[in-house]
């Protein structure tokens, strides 16, 4: 089971808190409330390594990396505004690897809706 701790209070923002559910449903390879919540033409850019377009090579991608399991997910920051929203933290995996992230998105409206992109900046980091 993955350990969520939350520092952010998202309680009054729906975009922020479904930002929040969206990175604890990633953190727990829920692929199928990740697609749902993706436009059909996703774009997810991570920075350094690779750049998937489309819901079915963004689907692919997580089903190729949900098999590697979160012990913890640490969301530092869960922001929004308008079109755009951002989070950041740390991921633990079961193996000891740890990565620090931040992820910003574009929705499709300002009214939320669906993930029109996300960019992703991920680092490896020693265990603390």
């Amino acid at each position: 089971m993955t350990k969520i701790v939350s520092s952010p209070d998202c309680g009054n923002s729906p975009k922020m808190e479904f930002l929040k559910a969206f990175n604890i449903a990633f953190a727990k390879g829920d692929v199928e409330f990740i697609t749902q919540s993706v436009s059909d033409d996703i774009v997810w850019d991570i920075i350094g390594d690779k750049k998937i377009v489309g819901k079915e090579r963004f689907t692919e991608e997580l089903e190729r990396m949900k098999n590697v399991q979160t012990s913890e997910l640490i969301i530092h920051q869960v922001l929004s505004h308008g079109k755009e929203g951002a989070v950041n933290g740390i991921m633990k995996m079961l193996d000891g690897r740890q990565y620090a992230f931040s992820d910003f998105y574009r929705f499709t409206g300002a009214k939320g809706a669906k993930i029109k992109s996300i960019t992703s900046y991920v680092i490896g980091v020693k265990p603390i």
